[in-house]
């Protein structure tokens, strides 16, 4: 995709979010969330309670579609399929005895529909939904009517209650955010004296979206690529929910994640990287997912950090193979240093410490009492002038001071007593000393090992020369991602420079290991 459609495409869609949100505080991320399920196709669910601007997002999204038509419904418990879906046409089922519902201007017959209360509704709605999140088709009467639904909006003030069986219903709702009041204290001043009118269709009419542009983008998002960091990225995902979910404590509140759900997560991701002009999905559109795998809210800290330390970690590692290739390397260096090096274990003779701090004289009590030196002293005297040495009586007390100096022989001390020069050893023992010795390798084997240096070698500068090629690409305007915090784009970044770092290192041990057996 070339610079200047990706850059339009992206200006675009920051005008329609900046339309979108103008006038609303602290809801540029519950909007921006909104409109990237709606171009995806996918739905949103917006858990909070009364008066935090719920269905002001439904009524502002329409906004974005230039022929957008909006269908708004209070799920109660009395709520009925007519009012959902349509009355009966009283003609059709007089005249042609068929039972058909009339769908305009209700759900069937609009393109964003926002279902307040939506764990209210009765089972005869909650089946017709099901099939209209599933397929986008809605069964009237004897025929399938295909919807053309873009978005579906849901709310409550609360999960699904356990005891009710909407478990099917609740796991089409892709994309789950928890919205409260305004948090800063000046947004809410802004909020309570700001008079401008929410719900006024502020969107240039060039900026709002096509169906026909629709229809065209839904084929461009399925052909957005997915690359190996990002679904190395999903699949450790999936490894560590199904760690987290295998520990007893665990067991209640288990992630539970099926493979639809994964499928349309995937797509978001796509339909992110498109609307950000990229042909190609990002590992900071990753942490979108951060909003499709929870199930209740305490879980969705818990995917986030497994997100951050997948990406963190593993996120182009994988994607170069890092693991492999330090295994690879280290073995290497392995057959290397057992063909090139001989391991020769001698005995030599070394100073016996006596309780960490001492050597021992080998003498008897009858020239002085004095038995042990300190360590520190006798590596300070010289071979040549005499000095004043402390000795020691084997319970550590000074009971001599006499001139002594380094003997004539190894581990020897020179002593002079009353006018005479003694000599005595120092206890020892015996210590294994390992000596390597080099050997040039065979000339076959040599040559295997330079083939094998250069396979390495090219490899790495392969991957190298991708992330300093691509590597600015990679990291162009992750800051400023339309649908995912700013604070996630160090995460992205340091993993890539740590991966950069390590295939440097690791070339730089080829070059060293290249010395060590050639010798050039």
């Amino acid at each position: 995709m070339t610079a200047n459609p990706e850059n339009k495409l992206r200006a675009r869609t920051e005008a329609l979010l900046e339309a979108l949100t103008a006038g609303l505080y602290e809801r540029d991320r519950a909007m921006g969330l909104a409109l990237l399920t709606a171009v995806a196709g996918e739905s949103i669910f917006l858990l909070g309670p009364p008066g935090v601007g719920k269905s002001l997002i439904a009524r502002r999204l329409k906004y974005a579609f230039r022929d957008g038509v909006s269908f708004e419904y209070l799920m109660s418990k009395f709520s009925t399929p007519d009012e959902v879906f349509g009355p009966i046409s009283i003609k059709k089922l007089r005249d042609e005895d068929k039972y058909e519902r009339l769908t305009d201007r209700y759900l069937p017959g609009a393109n964003i529909v926002f279902l307040d209360e939506i764990w209210k509704a009765g089972p005869a709605i909650q089946n017709a939904l099901l099939t209209i999140l599933n397929e986008k088709i809605y069964r009237n009467g004897e025929e399938d009517m295909k919807v053309d639904i873009r978005g579906i909006i849901t709310a409550s003030n609360e999960l699904p209650p356990r005891s009710a069986n909407l478990a099917p219903i609740w796991d089409r709702f892709l994309v789950r955010l928890e919205l409260g009041k305004i948090s800063q204290y000046q947004n809410f001043v802004k909020m309570v004296v700001d008079t401008q009118d929410v719900y006024e269709d502020n969107i240039a009419t060039a900026t709002k979206l096509s169906e026909e542009e629709l229809d065209h983008w839904s084929t461009e998002i399925d052909a957005t690529e997915v690359p190996a960091e990002v679904l190395n990225t999903l699949q450790l995902l999936l490894y560590k929910i199904e760690q987290y979910n295998a520990q007893p404590n665990n067991a209640p509140s288990q992630l539970l994640i099926y493979d639809r759900r994964w499928k349309k997560a995937v797509r978001l991701l796509r339909a992110s990287a498109f609307l950000h002009g990229r042909d190609r999905v990002n590992l900071m559109d990753c942490f979108l997912l951060e909003h499709c795998l929870w199930n209740s809210p305490e879980q969705r800290e818990v995917v986030r950090e497994m997100i951050v330390d997948a990406v963190r970690k593993h996120g182009y590692s994988v994607a170069v193979n890092l693991s492999s290739l330090k295994k690879e390397v280290r073995e290497f260096e392995s057959d290397v240093r057992e063909e090139t090096r001989i391991k020769l274990v001698q005995e030599e003779e070394q100073l016996l410490p006596v309780q960490e701090s001492y050597y021992e004289l080998e003498k008897d009590l009858s020239q002085f009492r004095g038995v042990l030196v300190t360590i520190e002293q006798f590596r300070g005297l010289s071979d040549r002038e005499f000095s004043s040495v402390n000795f020691y009586d084997e319970e550590k007390n000074l009971v001599n001071r006499i001139r002594g100096r380094k003997g004539p022989r190894e581990n020897t001390i020179e002593v002079n007593f009353n006018g005479t020069d003694t000599v005595f050893r120092l206890k020892t023992h015996l210590v294994e000393r390992q000596e390597v010795i080099r050997k040039t390798p065979h000339r076959i084997l040599q040559e295997f090992w330079d083939e094998r240096t250069e396979r390495l070698r090219t490899y790495i500068e392969q991957q190298l020369a991708g992330i300093r090629e691509q590597g600015p690409d990679e990291l162009r305007g992750i800051e400023d991602h339309l649908f995912v915090e700013a604070a996630f784009a160090t995460v992205v970044s340091a993993n890539l420079e740590e991966v950069r770092d390590a295939l440097e290192d690791l070339l730089l041990r080829l070059e060293k290991l290249h010395f060590e057996y050639a010798g050039q």
